[in-house]
């Protein structure tokens, strides 16, 4: 399963602004959402994806073309 099918809509948005470099609470503030959520969705973006960290979560989702 490609990771867009494997990642929720929020989830995908959360990935694309790690990529690009944001924290957690820069990601929250830009979402509107708290920096708990984000933490959740960054854990979950980690499983989906089979990664160990979120630097190998968001190299994961580039090789699958979530991100481009």
């Amino acid at each position: 399963m490609q990771p867009r099918q494997q990642l929720t809509l929020k989830e995908v948005q959360v990935a694309i602004l790690v990529w690009e470099g944001f924290t957690n609470r820069d990601i929250a503030s830009r979402l509107e959402i708290s920096p708990r959520t984000v933490e959740t969705h960054v854990s979950s973006i980690i499983s989906k994806l089979g990664a160990r960290s979120r630097t190998e979560a968001v190299r994961k989702a580039v090789q699958g073309s979530l991100i481009r």
